[in-house]
């Protein structure tokens, strides 16, 4: 069963160019990973402090090969300073 998420990042003033560095980073090497069928990061033109990643996994296997993968942990590391907040939504695709 695939797994989709939505994982929401909103920036501290001071912090927005550094989360989209680190964002930005993971997006071509988790698109190259066994199991990943859709990543996308992006960034809202209106509230530029506001992120969102957007993830489909083909099993909670490769989603686990994901969260060991070196980029992962580099971002993982990272992002505290430069996040004021962080929230993730599981999502059902419906069809």
């Amino acid at each position: 069963m695939t797994i989709t998420k939505r994982v929401t990042f909103i920036a501290k003033p001071d912090g927005i160019e550094k989360m989209k560095e680190l964002l930005s980073a993971m997006v071509e090497p988790s698109k190259k990973e066994d199991g990943c069928l859709f990543y996308e990061i992006v960034q809202y033109e209106n509230k530029r402090e506001k992120f969102m990643a957007i993830e489909t996994w083909r099993d909670e296997k490769a989603l686990d090969g994901h969260k060991a993968s070196e980029h992962y942990k580099i971002y993982k590391s990272s992002f505290e300073p430069y996040c004021e907040k962080k929230y993730t939504d599981e999502l059902e695709v419906l069809a």
